[in-house]
């Protein structure tokens, strides 16, 4: 497949449909395309970076602070919401999807009789200040968010259950399940995105069996000097997210899954037998120069895009950002391959709309969502501005003709939601230092067992 600028309108976010397997501070992925970073879920939509949070530094001994200082001249005030009004009906949305949810506001204004406001606030912004701005009776009714954000909102009181009835069939089964919590569901699913394996089709133009018969075609091409990257999977340490798919097929998880499709913190998987045995696989690919530690996002979008990468594993925001024009590159978007017989699993992120517990008019909200929000025309309407496919299975076929919706749609279909539960930000910190120790010597078995410790010490302490 040649990407192209038509390529773009459908895929600048794409990612997964149809059904798939279930159980979920980015990927935190985003609408200006960036790559979601460790540490936080796949798909905030909230603007994210590929930096790292700057080293604490000293002084020289031999110099002396000035006597006096001044507060930074650029230091920007708090974002402080708009006010919501006077108005019946207050929703929160960002710059993307704001301007295609007014006419609906309007529409349901006209027929309701009633005074809806559509307020633009950052994605960034929208989680935090609805916790500060809905007691304080200034927040609003109807919020765009991640599913990723349930276990902290659904914890803390935040959002109100939706009952979507059998219009739950109208949608994916892992976008409904994602914006499921301990049995209830909490939103309307709209958009879902994933991460896939891109293959330069001039490079390897059969698609590899396998994960080893890829390790074998990638390092063959670095060892003739035709790549110099063999796989362009982005660490810089060291990126749970991102390599998850090859922990999953290696045979670990992350949480174990009940019964009802919930996750269990109880049962961390980082030092199962399958885990370890992905530590290992991961050793193995650092040793043989499969992944490198150094990659960076930018290194993969500049390696993969310049055709001195054969393979890379990311999300439809670099397709967006750098890939679909791409002069002179041909790729194709497709599954993980199987790594020894097992099945990569992908996390599956997911938005919709939720409804804030501090609402008013509970019943106009749900009416509002369930009545107006619920429609396929919506989800094109806010693929077609924001670039992420449709959670509806409608809409989504009416856009899964492109290549590269499908291939990161075949991908997600074996994906599970990123975990929503709290925690997981146990999780992020302390399994990157262990993909860190693994990628700089460390035994794989004790960097992943004491990961695992770590992690069930932090969730012990919460």
């Amino acid at each position: 497949m040649r990407a192209s600028r038509r390529l773009l309108g459908a895929a600048a976010a794409v990612a997964v449909l149809t059904t798939a397997a279930c159980g979920s501070d980015s990927s935190e992925s985003t609408d200006t395309a960036d790559a979601p970073t460790t540490g936080a879920p796949a798909d905030t939509g909230g603007e994210t970076t590929d930096t790292e949070a700057p080293t604490d530094t000293e002084a020289p001994a031999d110099t002396e602070a000035p006597a006096e200082t001044e507060a930074p001249v650029d230091t920007e005030p708090p974002f402080e919401p708009p006010a919501r009004g006077d108005a019946d009906l207050v929703i929160w949305a960002d710059d993307t999807r704001a301007p295609v949810l007014t006419p609906i506001a309007e529409a349901f204004s006209a027929d309701e009789g009633v005074d809806v406001a559509v307020l633009e606030v950052p994605f960034d912004e929208i989680r935090d200040n609805l916790s500060v701005q809905g007691p304080a009776g200034e927040g609003p009714d109807i919020i765009v968010g991640a599913h990723d954000w349930l276990g902290e909102l659904v914890s803390n009181g935040v959002v109100l259950p939706v009952d979507l009835g059998p219009d739950a069939d109208l949608y994916a089964d892992v976008a409904v399940n994602a914006f499921s919590y301990e049995g209830q569901q909490y939103g309307l699913p709209y958009a879902i995105e994933n991460i896939a394996l891109l293959r330069n089709t001039d490079l390897v133009p059969e698609a590899p069996a396998t994960f080893e018969e890829l390790e074998t075609a990638a390092l063959a091409l670095q060892a003739d000097g035709t790549v110099s990257v063999p796989l362009a999977i982005q660490q810089d340490p060291g990126d749970p997210y991102h390599n998850y798919p090859l922990f999953s097929g290696s045979g670990g998880y992350v949480f174990g899954i009940n019964e009802d499709g919930s996750y269990n913190p109880a049962d961390v998987g980082i030092d199962s037998d399958g885990g370890l045995a992905a530590a290992a696989n991961f050793a193995a690919w650092s040793e043989s120069g499969l992944i490198n530690k150094d990659v960076s996002y930018d290194v993969m979008i500049d390696s993969f895009s310049t055709g001195d990468a054969p393979f890379a594993i990311t999300g439809p925001w670099a397709v967006a950002q750098a890939f679909a024009d791409a002069e002179g590159l041909n790729f194709a978007v497709e599954p993980i391959p199987p790594i020894d017989g097992g099945t990569p699993q992908v996390f599956v992120g997911v938005q919709g709309f939720m409804i804030s517990s501090f609402t008013e008019a509970e019943d106009l909200a749900k009416t509002f969502l369930l009545d107006y929000l619920n429609s396929e025309e919506l989800q094109l309407d806010l693929y077609e501005a924001g670039g992420r496919p449709p959670a509806m299975t409608s809409a989504f076929d009416q856009v899964a003709s492109d290549p590269v919706i499908a291939g990161f749609g075949l991908s997600g279909q074996q994906g599970i939601p990123q975990p929503a539960i709290p925690e997981m930000s146990a999780v992020w910190d302390n399994w990157t230092d262990a993909y860190s120790l693994i990628f700089t010597g460390t035994d794989p078995t004790e960097a992943f067992t004491g990961a695992a410790t770590a992690i069930n010490e932090a969730i012990a302490a919460s």
